[in-house]
């Protein structure tokens, strides 16, 4: 199997969908550097000359060349505070957007939350009030914003059913009032992957595909539009061995294919070269018949 996946990536062919359900990493980031932090629990967001920690509460701003802590926003509770799960944050025109959500109360309710990144002064808020489950990553690319709402197979502490079930995670267009213009499933073999945890983390890459993580696994899932239809196309999985899925941003002050994740367990923040993805398969002819060759079967 592993080897008809690079078969296929390294021609620029997409893989059958039997063969994407069962698709292993034939491919795998390489760890630059490393930082311990006391906040690295959900995600990580990245400027030209730091990265941001992102707690469930908490955001601490460090310095990227050593790692140095520097200034922290701390909503000092997950269950009193101002808020309460945040996730993943991506830092867009010298402030830092965050995806925030109440998981795991019910109903599922969700915002955006914005920074200062001189500063670390909490901002603005985005509410998206009761929505289409708990938003867990937010990204700008080609002019729009981009996210998911996420939903779990797994039965939350004091409820009696699943919080959402895992298939019902959406990945989500935005325009600049995050109002939601398009939405896209993921791939079974994704969700299977993922339940009954779900989609945590997102980042468009530099060659207009789109990276996901999941909750716990080591991996990153590469995905493009689909011509046709309401699913994303997966291309390829990356193998991650030092990150344990979460929140991911790309680095885009360099030119160099850099992502940056964590490790959840020991609050660890990693920055890793990216292989190269196969390019997507230019778009098939169009199966358009003329008089004489209508298929009528």
């Amino acid at each position: 199997m592993k080897q008809y996946a690079k078969a296929c990536l390294l021609l620029g062919l997409s893989l059958p969908v039997w063969a994407q359900a069962n698709m292993a990493p034939a491919l795998s980031t390489q760890t630059l550097a490393e930082h311990q932090t006391f906040d690295a629990r959900q995600g990580v967001a990245v400027d030209e000359q730091h990265f941001y920690a992102v707690n469930s509460f908490r955001i601490t701003k460090h310095r990227k060349s050593d790692g140095r802590a520097l200034l922290q926003w701390d909503g000092e509770s997950d269950q009193h505070g101002p808020l309460i799960h945040l996730d993943s944050g991506m830092v867009w025109q010298g402030k830092l957007y965050a995806s925030h959500s109440n998981y795991p109360h019910w109903p599922m309710t969700s915002s955006v939350e914005v920074w200062d990144t001189a500063s670390m002064a909490h901002i603005a808020t985005y509410s998206f009030g009761t929505e289409l489950g708990s938003f867990t990553w937010l990204d700008r690319h080609q002019g729009y914003w981009w996210g998911a709402f996420a939903n779990y197979d797994k039965v939350q502490k004091g409820q009696t059913q699943a919080y959402g079930l895992t298939a019902n995670t959406q990945v989500v267009k935005m325009n600049d009032q995050f109002q939601i213009l398009e939405k896209w499933q993921l791939p079974a073999g994704i969700l299977k992957r993922i339940s009954p945890m779900s989609n945590s983390g997102g980042s468009w890459g530099p060659d207009g595909l789109l990276y996901l993580t999941g909750h716990d696994h080591g991996e990153i899932y590469v995905l493009a539009l689909p011509d046709y239809g309401s699913e994303l196309h997966w291309l390829a999985t990356v193998a991650a061995p030092d990150i344990h899925g979460q929140g991911i941003a790309w680095e885009r002050s360099k030119k160099e294919r850099i992502l940056w994740g964590i490790r959840k367990k020991d609050r660890k923040v990693f920055q890793m070269l990216v292989p190269e993805i196969a390019p997507i398969p230019v778009k098939a002819a169009q199966p358009i018949r003329t008089p004489g060759h209508f298929n009528q079967q």
